[in-house]
């Protein structure tokens, strides 16, 4: 089985509806697990045993959310030079009231450090969730899950 961790953080609730629709695309492709995750559950084991990760995170400020940037510090020291680590593939969503790309620069950087690789392009959200977002973010996790399941990523 295939397995997808998506890893993110809400307080209104726009990034979480974002990632549950992210999770029902992986979900539907046959073969894949989904663990979905808030950030402050979010372990180092969680993050060694999946085979792709999705990252969602609002915008704060210009920037990530605290919680995200919370799972990436408590998990890179220790998942330095582990082999499940190296170009694990990653997809990032944002939910944001700006225009969100303070908060994916920031993602993507940290993920670089990680040696992850981005395997598709991220889902930006700007002010109130439609249902076109919500499709995209549907899209989203089915490219990975597929990609991931077949072996391409």
């Amino acid at each position: 089985m295939c397995k997808i961790l998506i890893v993110y953080h809400s307080q209104t609730g726009h990034t979480r509806k974002m990632a549950e629709n992210v999770a029902r695309g992986a979900a539907s492709i046959e073969g894949v697990t989904v663990s979905l995750k808030k950030a402050g559950d979010a372990t180092l084991e969680d993050l060694l045993e999946c085979d792709g990760l999705v990252i969602g995170s609002p915008e704060y400020f210009g920037y990530m959310s605290g919680m995200i940037k919370d799972f990436f510090d408590r998990t890179y020291n220790e998942a330095q030079g582990k082999k499940e680590i190296f170009k694990k593939p990653y997809v990032a969503f944002i939910s944001a009231g700006n225009d969100g790309t303070g908060a994916l620069n920031a993602i993507e950087r940290i993920c670089i450090g990680y040696q992850f690789k981005k395997v598709y392009e991220p889902v930006l959200s700007k002010g109130e969730l439609d249902r076109e977002t919500l499709k995209k973010c549907r899209e989203l996790g089915k490219t990975i899950a597929a990609g991931c399941e077949a072996g391409i990523y």
